[in-house]
């Protein structure tokens, strides 16, 4: 079975906050609870980044921006009751199909879905010498959100296909 990711259109925008947030509801089981405020995907639309989602109406979805000249994967989320169906790898496959090179992106180190997910799928973390000057305004932007009090984050890396 073939499941197709397409760009966001403009009818997709108003369904992605409601995406993230049944996405983030699922921290709760291990213990990280977001605070209040906009959702990652309501500061990135009307800007530069690529959204791409799966489903119409869509169930998940990906974004992802320039940073440091290359790829930054900013979000992938999927609604709750929508995961291990294999629809965060097909969209994870289109962001590094459309990059012109390597990936980065910061996740929970922990969290099963985030980071080992990440390394399962060629993703490996790297260190902070090796970081751009986006990246690291990244890091210091998550850590003075509080999202580094909420569990250990990573910095991690595709070599791209």
């Amino acid at each position: 079975m073939s499941i197709a990711v397409r760009a966001a259109e403009e009818r997709d925008l108003p369904l992605l906050p409601g995406i993230e947030r049944s996405a983030d509801g699922m921290f709760g089981s291990v213990g990280i609870v977001f605070p209040p405020g906009p959702t990652v995907v309501e500061e990135l639309i009307g800007g530069a980044a690529e959204i791409f989602v799966v489903g119409d109406p869509p169930v998940g979805f990906a974004a992802v921006s320039e940073l440091d000249g290359g790829a930054y994967l900013e979000q992938i989320a999927l609604r709750a009751g929508h995961t291990g169906r294999g629809l965060g790898g097909v969209l994870l496959g289109r962001v590094l199909d459309v990059a012109a090179g390597p990936v980065t992106l910061l996740t929970f180190r922990d969290v099963r879905w985030n980071g080992p997910w990440y390394a399962r799928h060629g993703f490996a973390g790297f260190p902070a010498v090796e970081w751009g000057p986006g990246l690291r305004a990244h890091w210091q932007a998550e850590i003075d959100a509080g999202l580094h009090a909420l569990g250990p984050r990573l910095a991690m890396r595709h070599p791209g296909r």
